[in-house]
């Protein structure tokens, strides 16, 4: 249930402030990124922190499946912990949708296809698990939720794709055609993407984060 409210407020704040973005500033796209970005960055601290101590906070399948390749949680765990994720992000597109009162499903246009892209995810999907993993393992895990926070607004902006950086996300980000949004299309690529982003983050972590 923490990993289901967690990714819900997660889509909600993404979609939702990106909607909010749009109207509040119709004009100026890089107000609208900024907007989103401060946004999102908020709604992570505040979850990560509300919900940590109960799940860990992952509301993300890349993290989970991180942990997972570490030996620190078992199978089962896995499957409900993406179910959850996936499930939660998607009632929290269609939730931000009906606050804006859109349809509650709004399959979105906007394209984000292309090789720079891709390689854009799996750069903002490998800096975050660096990110959570190396400040859990050195023993401070009072300021992941603040680490996060500050690595996805700047992500927002040093990445070609905005930092997705999450399968349950980009999954959930498809449902709404608005800012945040994400054409169906799209969505295998940066999968795949973030995917081997998590391969490639679990040696960096066992090598750069050894306890040894």
């Amino acid at each position: 249930m923490a990993e289901f409210l967690g990714t819900f407020f997660l889509l909600a704040g993404v979609i939702g402030s990106g909607i909010m973005a749009e109207r509040l500033s119709p004009n100026d796209v890089g107000l609208q990124l900024f907007e989103n970005a401060f946004a999102t960055a908020g709604v992570l601290v505040a979850i990560i922190l509300a919900f940590g101590g109960v799940s860990g906070a992952h509301f993300n399948p890349a993290v989970t499946l991180t942990e997972r390749a570490l030996g620190n949680i078992d199978n089962r765990t896995v499957v409900e912990y993406i179910a959850a994720q996936i499930i939660g992000g998607i009632v929290g597109v269609m939730a931000a949708n009906v606050m804006f009162d859109i349809d509650i499903v709004n399959w979105s246009t906007k394209d984000r296809s292309g090789g720079a892209l891709a390689f854009s995810e799996g750069i903002a999907t490998l800096g975050l698990l660096l990110v959570i993993f190396g400040v859990v393992r050195k023993g401070r895990p009072e300021t992941v939720a603040f680490s996060v926070g500050a690595y996805i607004a700047g992500a927002y902006f040093f990445t070609s794709s905005t930092s997705f950086a999450n399968p349950a996300v980009t999954i959930a980000r498809q449902f709404s055609n608005t800012f945040a949004g994400i054409d169906p299309g799209s969505v295998p690529m940066f999968l795949v993407a973030q995917l081997i982003a998590v391969v490639v983050g679990v040696g960096l972590i066992r090598v750069v984060f050894s306890e040894d």
